[in-house]
């Protein structure tokens, strides 16, 4: 599947290197050679699609107490600091302790090894890209700051420094967005659901994000002119995404009818207004309305849309979970994907869970073409209508729940696990027989001790380190759940 995004991903980040001004006429020619390796860092990282400010060489005190102003001006949302040469600590000092972004020390050399038989001083420093990182380091932690990430290598022919590059990046990006997020919010969660009360106000504090009170009857208001053109063009492209395939033994699942494809069109084109209309990042709701009244036809037939909309990179979170929205979003800008998800039934014999939900999904990551099914009803809710079913593609998956600890504060609990191709369930919903280690007992147990909320957002690859770098940068504690092995 490939829903194109409806806006790009993107970052503000902030480049200058370091080097000791002592050596620019001790060894004629250096510092042009280590403004070439700053280049090339600038273009490789303006290559993955953020915005680059390139604040140039940083090279004794008075530079790093003149260059924090400037970047606090520039409204970065992660540094790189480019280890040139040698430097005094004192060229990072200021910036490490007045700076509240992420700082990543970038120590790419351009010589795999120096060439030992005719090495010379000059060499040497033009290679001498780590030799300050310990004294960085050992700095950064004597002022109580957290030790900048550092990445390690050569300046070119180096896939790993590379790779760890553009997850820089891509961490940036859901900085980016989650601190500037406005995730919209009606209804109520499910009564006794809980775990899924959420403080608004925490979460800006953590997080960054604005909750945009609207109304359901926003919705209807909205509807009111959706016209028919803009109905067959929705169902023609829903019908191109997803399969409709026959009904299986389930008696609550039919064959996609067209009253119900033609309800959730209408549903999706409204919504489309709707996240436009608030200008929204992400919606989390959860609405019964009134029988019989189409209100509540209209909000009993959002999965659709929604599942469209939160491929297109807007994440759309049912049952009111706001908590949950958040983590989806972090995903979707990781480039992961973040799909709605809870846990369904245990396969004790084969010793996996299976990973779903019944409402909006990253269609994204589906394996294969993903199936739309009519459903008589909706378990546990009111309405009846079509529904999302797919499993997530093979491979390595990450899970992240927030959970809320005792004293209120946030906690990311991560696990990862490999998504394992067989059969699930034909009921409208989505399932991944998710694999977590030899002991699927003793990874759930570990699991819920640690607090998580019951539902979590589901990505695809292997990025717990990457989502507890984003926990982090935003000061919350997080917590990865082991497998046996």
């Amino acid at each position: 599947m490939n829903v194109p995004r409806k806006k790009p991903r993107t970052a503000r980040i902030g480049i200058f290197g370091v080097g000791y001004h002592v050596y620019w006429n001790q060894f004629p020619g250096l510092l042009d050679e280590l403004m070439a390796k700053l280049d090339v860092l600038v273009s490789r990282v303006r290559a993955t699609g953020v915005t680059v400010e390139n604040f140039g060489m940083i090279d004794k005190a008075q530079d790093a107490y003149a260059l924090l102003p400037k970047l606090k001006a520039a409204d970065l949302d992660l540094v790189f600091c480019d280890m040139l040469t040698y430097a005094t600590s004192a060229t990072f000092a200021a910036i490490v302790r007045g700076l509240d972004v992420p700082i990543v020390l970038v120590a790419l050399q351009p010589l795999a090894a120096m060439d030992y038989r005719r090495a010379t001083t000059h060499m040497q420093l033009a290679n001498d890209d780590f030799c300050s990182v310990p004294e960085f380091l050992g700095v950064a932690i004597r002022m109580g700051k957290r030790p900048p990430e550092v990445i390690l290598g050569t300046l070119e022919n180096d896939p790993e420094a590379e790779a760890e590059i553009r997850l820089w990046c891509d961490i940036a990006m859901a900085l980016h967005d989650v601190k500037r997020a406005r995730i919209g919010h009606f209804g109520h969660p499910i009564e006794h659901m809980l775990d899924m009360q959420t403080d608004q106000t925490a979460l800006t504090a953590a997080f960054g994000c604005h909750i945009v009170q609207t109304e359901a009857d926003d919705l209807m208001r909205l509807s009111r002119d959706v016209g028919d053109d803009e109905i067959r063009r929705k169902c023609a492209e829903i019908l191109e995404l997803f399969d409709t395939p026959d009904p299986g033994v389930d008696p609550v699942t039919t064959k996609l009818t067209e009253e119900h494809l033609r309800k959730a069109a209408f549903a999706a084109v409204t919504l489309d207004r709707f996240v436009a209309h608030h200008q929204l990042d992400g919606l989390a709701y959860y609405y019964d309305a009134e029988p019989g009244r189409p209100l509540r036809e209209l909000v009993t037939n959002l999965i659709v849309g929604n599942s469209l909309l939160t491929a297109a990179g807007f994440p759309m979170c049912g049952e009111s979970d706001l908590k949950t929205c958040v983590a989806m979003l972090l995903m979707d800008r990781l480039g992961i994907g973040g799909s709605f998800a809870e846990f369904h039934p245990v396969d004790f014999r084969e010793g996996f869970v299976l990973v779903g939900h019944d409402g909006p999904h990253h269609i994204n990551i589906a394996d294969g073409k993903p199936a739309l099914r009519s459903l008589l009803k909706y378990h546990g809710k009111p309405g009846s209508g079509a529904s999302v079913e797919f499993r997530i593609k093979e491979g390595p998956i990450t899970m992240l729940s927030i959970g809320v600890r005792a004293n209120g504060k946030f906690k990311f609990v991560l696990a990862e696990g490999e998504s394992v191709r067989g059969l699930i369930p034909a009921t409208g919903n989505t399932n991944t027989r998710g694999f977590f280690g030899r002991d699927i007992r003793g990874f759930l147990k570990r699991w819920v001790a640690e607090g998580p909320t019951h539902h979590f957002a589901l990505g695809v690859g292997h990025h717990a380190a990457s989502l507890r770098h984003v926990a982090a940068a935003l000061g919350i504690e997080s917590v990865v759940v082991q497998q046996e092995k």
